[in-house]
């Protein structure tokens, strides 16, 4: 523990210093609801009809939003593990008596605090916008359990990624998957409004359970399965990147 929040205040002073990491974070999530909500919402108003659950279009918006909100904050943690490995400072912690399980975990911590805060921000201007939830307070608080939840899933991958990749730029696959996940799911139009293959894409990957949860979440409308479904498979690769990056970061670095 006292090795954890060592590196917790490591990596805490380096998120302070770099606060252009938290500004992107956000900037890009706010473009693209200012762009579908003031270019493209008229029209897909129009086109699809009222939205599964009801209101405006930047209601049906807000939850795919803010999953691309913590989507991207994980590809900055990808970037700080990858500098950290490249930079020689990892290698330099392997030889010191010290937990290696902390030096991973407190990336994944200030990362995903880091990832809510970007979040409630991007929340405050969805408001400004027109947003207008529903959900009682215990959903709200579901709500950000769930993104808190969303964040430490991805961001143990992007450790593993990290961990994995040779340069900053080999980290870029999954920038690209982070980015284009979301456009294939529910966040910008239903599934029901897509081609045969794309549908049935949509309705099974990760991201489409999750932001169905996030809109019922805030709504205040049923959720049905997709919380279940949503919390699975979050679990499941929060697992899958913890168990992929300490095997990562156990690996023998002159191999």
């Amino acid at each position: 523990m006292s090795d954890a929040l060592t590196m917790l205040r490591r990596n805490t002073k380096h998120a302070m210093r770099n606060p252009s990491a938290v500004i992107m974070t956000i900037g890009l999530p706010v473009v693209l609801l200012l762009l579908f909500v003031g270019v493209f919402g008229g029209t897909l108003n129009a086109g699809l009809g009222p939205v599964p659950q009801g209101g405006d279009y930047i209601d049906y918006l807000v939850a795919g939003i803010l999953l691309m909100t913590v989507g991207y904050g994980s590809t900055t943690t990808a970037i700080a593990v990858n500098t950290d490995m490249t930079e020689g400072i990892i290698n330099r912690f392997r030889t010191m008596a010290i937990s290696r399980a902390s030096v991973l975990t407190a990336h994944v911590v200030v990362s995903t605090v880091r990832a809510v805060i970007s979040a409630i921000l991007v929340i405050g201007v969805a408001l400004l916008l027109g947003f207008r939830p529903t959900g009682d307070p215990l959903r709200w608080l579901a709500t950000l359990g769930l993104l808190a939840l969303v964040a430490l899933a991805l961001n143990w991958l992007a450790v593993g990624v990290g961990l994995l990749a040779k340069t900053a730029e080999g980290t870029s696959p999954f920038v690209l998957v982070i980015q284009v996940l979301p456009f294939l799911s529910s966040a910008f139009v239903s599934p029901e409004a897509m081609s045969a293959p794309v549908r049935w894409f949509a309705a099974n990957e990760p991201f489409t359970p999750i932001i169905d949860a996030l809109r019922g979440l805030l709504l205040g409308t049923p959720i049905n399965n997709a919380g279940v479904l949503a919390v699975a498979w979050c679990v499941g690769l929060a697992l899958a990147g913890y168990v992929w990056a300490r095997a990562l970061f156990r690996r023998d670095p002159s191999r």
